[in-house]
């Protein structure tokens, strides 16, 4: 696998740098994104949303889990494993609607690794001061 290193200076170019992510994806791929609170994990994924022909406003599932957006080139799953303890707790089957046919962006993973599979990208997001971001893409 290999890894790409780059550095953002806004939201805007966050979002531009999902985008161009975008192009690498197909149905059943996985993108997992960690990073500190507020470190553009959404952002990304809004601008891959976007790339992708999502329309509809792109925010963080973090109270809901999961959001499915249709619409677009191939439905997109994002979800948000932030407030999960330890998935054993929970149903068996609580990612089986979000995962399969199109992309699925998971921030915050960790709590699913194992109950998500090897992803197509892992993205690695963290503040560099002010709006900068480092953003590191594996796959």
């Amino acid at each position: 696998m290999s890894a790409d290193r780059t550095e953002t200076g806004s939201a805007a170019e966050t979002e531009a740098l999902g985008a161009r992510l975008a192009a690498r994806l197909g149905p059943g791929d996985v993108v997992v994104v960690s990073g500190d609170l507020g470190a553009g994990k959404t952002t990304l994924i809004r601008g891959a949303a976007r790339a992708l022909g999502v329309t509809e406003p792109v925010t963080s599932p973090t109270f809901t889990i999961g959001r499915r957006y249709t619409g677009g080139r191939l439905p997109i799953s994002h979800l948000d494993l932030y407030r999960l303890e330890d998935m054993e707790a929970e149903d068996p089957a609580l990612l089986d609607d979000y995962l399969g046919d199109g992309v699925a962006f998971v921030e915050w993973p960790a709590v699913g690794a194992e109950r998500l599979g090897r992803p197509a990208l892992e993205v690695r997001i963290e503040h560099a001061g002010e709006e900068r971001r480092q953003i590191e893409i594996v796959g």
